[in-house]
This record gives C-alpha cells, structure tokens and sequence, in this order.
C-alpha cells in the first residue's frame, strides 16, 4: 500500500500533542465555534448485503496462495506468478469477464489489469476503483514469528491469514465478488466504472498505476466522478480520545521525489589525503541540505481534516481546532502558531506540515586504503503543493551552495496530488455507503496522506480531482495494523462479508451521483 504502511497513521498521536498545549486557550473567533458544528451524517439505515461468504473466502484465501511479490530489484519479478493469479481471476469470476473488457497493461511489462464495465448512459462521468495485486516480500528471518504459513492463505479461528489479505487482496476481490453479484442479478451501471489493479503499487506504481492512468488520459477522459483507492482500514480507537469505531478518508497525498547528490573529483592512496575528501564533502553537502528544512505551513486537507474531527472531541480544545479549520492559507493566528509549535516536536505529525528531506542511501569508496574518486547520497522529498522538482531542486543547490556537488533527479517524481472536496456529493455517497455496512455509530473523517498509493498516479491529475482513500475493512484494533508489511496479516472472515457488500451497495449508489 504505502512506502511505510504505517504512513497513513500519520495523524494518530497528532490529539495527544495537542492535549497538552491546548488548556485555557482562548476562544478566539467565538463566530467560528459557532459554526463549528458536527459535520458526521446521521440517520442512516443500515442494509444487510447478502452474500456467497463461504465462496468468498476460499476465493480470497486462493488468492494469498499466488506470490506476487514486489521487490526492491527490479530484476528479480515473478513473471509466473502474476500470469497465474491472472488466470484464477478470470476462472474465479466468469460473469466479470464475460462482461466486462478486460487489458492487461503496464510499461515496460504488461502485468496490471484495467476492467472496463460499460454505463448506459455513456454522457455520464466515469468512476474508477483502484487495488493491487503485488505484496511485499516475507522476509526469511521473520518466518518463524508467523502462527501460519504467510502464503499458505489459511482460513483458521474466523480469521482468513496471509501475506497480502489486508494489503490489498480484500479490496481486489471484494471488487470483484460484488461485481459478480450485480451481474448476476443483470444490474448495468448508468455510469462506466473502471477498475485498475496495479502490479507494482509497493515500488511506487511506475509501470503500472502510472501508465494506466497515461492511457486512460490519452483515450480521453476528462474527469472522473469519483475515485477510490486504498488506505486506512475502520478502526475503533485509531484517534487518542476517540473509543468508537473511526473511518478515515484520504482526500490528499504528498508528492514524491528522490535526489542524487554527488561529488565526482580525484581519488588517491590514503597515505596523501587532501585537505577535504570526497566523502567529506559530501558529507558537509547533507549537513547543510538537513539544515535548511522546508518552512511549515498547514496544509488544506489538514484543515478539512479537523472541521470535521474537531467537533467531535473535548469542547475545551475545540477553539484550537477551529482555529485550523477555518485559518486563511495566507495568515498565521496565534492559535495556529501554537498547533504548528506543537506538532513540529514530534517527527510524525512535523511531517504533515512541510517538505520534508530525508537521506536514505549513501554511497562511497571499495577498500581502507583508497580515497574514493567519487561519492554519492540519495535524498527523498515528499512534497507539499508548489514544491515541485523544480523548487525542491533550487533549493537543495542554495542550501548546499558548492559547486563541486552535482544534483540529480533519479526518480519517477510525483508531486502533490489535488485535494479531493469531503463535502462533494462523491463523499457524501462515500459516507452513506460505509454507514449502510457499519453503522452510524462511526466516526467518519477525511485526513492528510503523508505517504503514497497508486492514487497519486490518477489524483495528481485534472481528471481526477477527487479521489477518495480508505481500506474498506474492520479491523478489531490498533494491534491489527501490525500485519502490514508485518507478521501475522490476517482479516477477519465475517468482516470480509461486509466489505463485499460495501462494494456491492457503493456500485448502486454512484448512480445517484
């Protein structure tokens, strides 16, 4: 799902911070509290979608069995695994692929899906529904800590086990088995709706997501209606403070670029050093670059964020969080000031209000005795809106400020995506449809993405302003997070039921958008 899947939790101490700055502020705009009523849909009636659960499982639980791993090396890609997984696909669900128009695409290698279900009315704005195929590798020296076999896909004690059940499988099959469903039942959707199920999410998405997307735009697509990809699965407990069962909506992500830093000069023998070696260099270079962070700033989605949180919790703190909801991009109140202050203290929630720098490789030299003739960092930006290459790039060589330091763009750079709108009819529907499965003793929020899934492929786009990001699965507890890219990744068998009719009654309901 996310480069770091625990990403999407970017927001979960962000209340407990908060908590211990907030007493005895002011009420500072008492018009604005005034208007910082409860935003959560109420009454909405509960359905009960039934389904072949029994089928289901076996399906999802085959699924786990196909090893379609990304690697980190490029090179080292199970070809086999993705054409078997393929073919069950097709197998498993005979009315999807008798209706609907299946193409396996991707660049350089055809390995993604792209399912095309045809609307009646074809006037209508298309929806799309993103998942992908790939996992993350088991590492072989965390075998031992799996209760079950990580590619066995086990169904054992209502849970269904395995590496890939949770992140993503569930979402391409609980697709699927809710497609199957209308199409026996001879359902059409008004509106076309695509579903793209990506090969290599877990590298970033370049072959697949992104040259979906390419084509989907050169076919002519003006704008999507709707958009939905994955993220944070319904947890009760997910917020400090917050005990009920919480759903989380991405309406936002951050872009994505990778720098290389390097000094090319002489090498030599280590008994006639220069007065600065290469590596020194550098390593002066990333001293500078960490120096000169990017400034804060509250992001628009954060503010969404709150204005629909913020009502919900301890009215003592509700001046703060009105203070975010309702700020001015280009003005900074006290209170606002106080939320940055607070939040840059902590690496998670710092994240979420800036560009942020981070070295991850570094490069340089073969034997103890050798002064490299060269030397070479990686940095990693996830930037905020306006910061793009460009920006980023201009600012690494002022902070540096040595021209003996070469900067190159060596990623498949993606920059912030649009803010999806959480008061569009497209959310609403989104809401209603989680309410009708789970309840309306839920807390629905959209939030800020610090990380990254294929969505960003689509929403940094103009024909997908609004794409939405959630996992539609219920997990027990915040212990169950633990499974992405972890051990142990399992779901619950009955909660899958309800995924599946998520899917089934969010199909019906795009035709009211």
């Amino acid at each position: 799902m996310l480069r770091t899947k625990s990403a999407y939790l970017i927001g979960l101490c962000i209340l407990f911070i908060l908590h211990s700055c907030g007493q005895g502020t002011s009420t500072g705009d008492g018009a604005a509290l005034n208007d910082f009523t409860s935003k959560q849909m109420k009454g909405v009636e509960q359905v009960n979608i039934d389904v072949d659960l029994e089928g289901a499982v076996e399906r999802l639980s085959k699924a786990v069995t196909f090893k379609t791993i990304s690697n980190q090396d490029r090179d080292d890609f199970d070809t086999q695994a993705f054409l078997d997984y393929h073919e069950f696909l097709e197998k498993s669900y005979p009315n999807v692929h008798k209706v609907l128009k299946k193409e396996v695409l991707g660049d350089p290698r055809p390995y993604s899906l792209l399912y095309t279900w045809q609307g009646k009315d074809p006037s209508l704005e298309p929806a799309l529904f993103y998942a992908h195929m790939d996992v993350v590798p088991v590492p072989e020296d965390s075998r031992d800590q799996w209760n079950e076999e990580p590619f066995a896909g086990t169904v054992k004690d209502g849970y269904i086990w395995g590496r890939g059940v949770l992140d993503d499988k569930n979402q391409i099959h609980g697709l699927l088995e809710a497609a199957e469903m209308k199409l026996e039942e001879g359902w059409q959707p008004s509106r076309t709706i695509y579903f793209v199920f990506g090969q290599d999410e877990e590298v970033g998405g370049p072959e697949g997501a992104k040259h979906i997307a390419d084509v989907l735009e050169e076919r002519g697509i003006e704008r999507f209606a709707f958009v939905m990809d994955e993220s944070a699965p319904i947890t009760p407990g997910i917020f400090p403070g917050i005990e009920e069962n919480t759903a989380l909506i991405g309406i936002a992500q951050k872009g994505f670029v990778s720098l290389e830093i390097a000094i090319h000069g002489v090498g030599g023998h280590s008994s006639q050093p220069p007065a600065q070696s290469n590596i020194g260099i550098l390593a002066e270079a990333i001293t500078k670059l960490e120096k000169a962070q990017f400034p804060y700033r509250i992001h628009p989605a954060v503010r969404h964020q709150y204005r629909f949180m913020g009502p919900e919790l301890d009215e003592e703190m509700q001046p703060l969080y009105a203070a975010v909801a309702f700020g001015k991009d280009d003005e900074v109140t006290p209170l606002e000031q106080q939320f940055i202050d607070e939040m840059a203290k902590n690496e998670v929630t710092r994240a979420m209000l800036h560009t942020t720098i981070a070295v991850t490789m570094i490069n340089a030299g073969v034997k103890d005795n050798v002064l490299p003739p060269s030397a070479t960092a990686v940095v990693n930006f996830r930037p905020m809106p306006g910061d793009t290459p460009e920006v980023i790039i201009e600012h690494v060589k002022n902070a540096i400020n040595d021209d003996r330091i070469s900067i190159r763009d060596i990623s498949a750079s993606t920059p912030a995506t649009n803010i999806a709108d959480p008061d569009s009819d497209a959310y609403k529907i989104l809401e209603k449809s989680i309410r009708q499965i789970w309840g309306n003793d839920l807390m629905i929020a959209p939030f800020f993405v610090i990380g990254g899934s294929d969505a960003k492929h689509f929403q940094a786009r103009d024909f997908a302003p609004d794409v939405y990001t959630i996992t539609t699965i219920q997990l027990e507890n915040t212990e169950e997070f633990k499974g992405f890219h972890g051990v142990n990744e399992r779901i619950l068998v009955d909660e899958y039921a309800k995924t599946i009719g998520f899917f089934y009654q969010m199909f019906g309901n795009l035709d009211s958008l």
